[in-house]
């Protein structure tokens, strides 16, 4: 027999070659695609978002209404009143005869009152939805409770000064919704009765001369 010549020989050899280039091309087809799969990055986790709780709007302080206040002590020795305006009050204690005081402060915006006057006199109170206040008053020694209703004109609080004859006259009056009027009038520091003002006026007569009561105010 013959051998096979150097034709088959070649021949051989280019199949070989061509099935180790199949093998090598697919070999790295994988390895490639396996690397890209480890190199894949992990999706990051979803945060989840809470809402917010929605803030409480804060409450915007209501003024204290202007308006004038008039009514008498608990056990009825004195009559008081108190008029406010934009924030501030006056308030005048008056037993009509001899005890009088003059007090002065601010309304809070909770509504309370904080009155100082001379000789150590103060007032607490407190405004009840601008229809009253009420509280405690202490003037020369003694301590009273009272309550004053909202008032309507000619009620409410009036104050005269002037000088007559050369005295220093300082009038003040309280007119209750009855139409009852309690005041004291002093002349150079001596107190005793005011006359009776004309509460559609205010007008009034101290001796012998005419004087005119204003509404007072802060």
């Amino acid at each position: 027999m013959k051998r096979p010549g150097p034709l088959l020989t070649l021949l051989a050899g280019l199949v070989l070659g061509l099935f180790l280039l199949t093998l090598n091309v697919t070999t790295g087809t994988k390895t490639v695609s396996s690397t890209q799969q480890e190199k894949s990055p992990t999706p990051a986790p979803t945060r989840s978002t809470a809402a917010s709780p929605t803030p409480t709007p804060s409450r915007t302080p209501v003024p204290a209404p202007d308006s004038d206040y008039a009514g008498r002590t608990a056990d009825d020795a004195a009559a008081i009143a108190v008029s406010v305006r934009d924030g501030r009050a006056i308030a005048y204690f008056c037993d009509g005869h001899t005890r009088e005081s003059w007090l002065k402060g601010d309304v809070r915006d909770d509504g309370t009152l904080k009155l100082t006057g001379k000789n150590g006199a103060k007032l607490d109170g407190t405004l009840r939805d601008g229809r009253k206040i009420d509280g405690t008053v202490d003037v020369g020694g003694g301590h009273h409770a009272f309550t004053a209703d909202r008032a309507k004109k000619p009620s409410g609080l009036w104050r005269a000064t002037a000088t007559v004859r050369s005295a220093k006259i300082d009038g003040g009056w309280i007119v209750l919704k009855d139409g009852t009027q309690v005041g004291i009038l002093t002349r150079d520091g001596e107190p005793s009765p005011a006359p009776r003002i004309d509460p559609a006026t205010g007008a009034v007569t101290v001796d012998g001369q005419r004087l005119t009561a204003r509404p007072a105010t802060p």
